[in-house]
């Protein structure tokens, strides 16, 4: 949800793999950016933004496609820039109902041309998560997530011991950039897909010890 991707490139990439090499790329940007804005318009929830990639996107899209990672200085940049943006709870709660949690992890709408403006968006973890025992369809493109709480010994979410893992989950749901420079996972929190009190509720899902996640 971050930008048009195919295969971990954005559009643009993409459209250079065709007609550039490496070292010539740069030649093509220009011409490559008023192609995409006489093709698209902004409808629903596809906004003319999402053709234009911020500079993280653009430095990890350049890096697949030469096919290198970035370097550690870069990486370290991103990574510290991206965990600025992070919006902690106002009230300091970080927990919500884990039974929401549930049917946003679920919920695949958001994001598309279909989408009117301020209609609600869902997560879609499953499509790369597995979460729950019970779910016998889930994507591998990230890590299982099943017993996220109970492998990370957590048993009271509001304890003293459990602030260090309840902080990291939500910088991750937040803004995934501010621990991994080119993660592939929707910045939640920073591009405005789920609101906070959404995000309180998928962190209930992860860490409650009553979730179906924990069992």
């Amino acid at each position: 949800m971050n930008s048009i991707k195919f295969c971990g490139l954005s559009l643009t990439a993409l459209l250079l793999v065709s007609c550039a090499t490496p070292d010539n790329t740069s030649h093509y940007q220009d011409d490559v950016q008023k192609i995409l804005a006489a093709s698209f318009r902004a409808e629903g929830q596809a906004g003319m933004d999402r053709l234009t990639p911020d500079e993280a996107n653009r430095l990890c899209s350049e890096a697949d496609y030469i096919g290198k990672p970035l370097n550690d200085k870069v990486a370290e940049k991103i990574r510290s820039e991206n965990y600025k943006t992070i919006q902690w709870p106002a009230n300091g709660q970080f927990i919500g109902d884990y039974k929401i949690g549930e049917t946003i992890a679920q919920d695949g709408r958001g994001k598309t041309w279909s989408d009117k403006e301020g209609s609600v968006n869902g997560g879609n973890c499953y499509n790369c998560h597995q979460i729950s025992k019970t779910e016998i369809s889930y994507g591998t493109l990230g890590p299982s997530l099943y017993n996220y709480g109970k492998l990370r010994g957590i048993t009271e979410v509001d304890s003293s011991t459990a602030k260090p893992i309840v902080e990291y989950t939500w910088a991750k749901l937040w803004n995934a950039r501010s621990y991994n420079a080119c993660s592939n996972m929707p910045r939640f929190g920073h591009n405005g897909i789920l609101t906070e009190t959404q995000l309180r509720h998928l962190m209930a899902l992860l860490l409650d010890p009553k979730s179906p996640v924990n069992q």
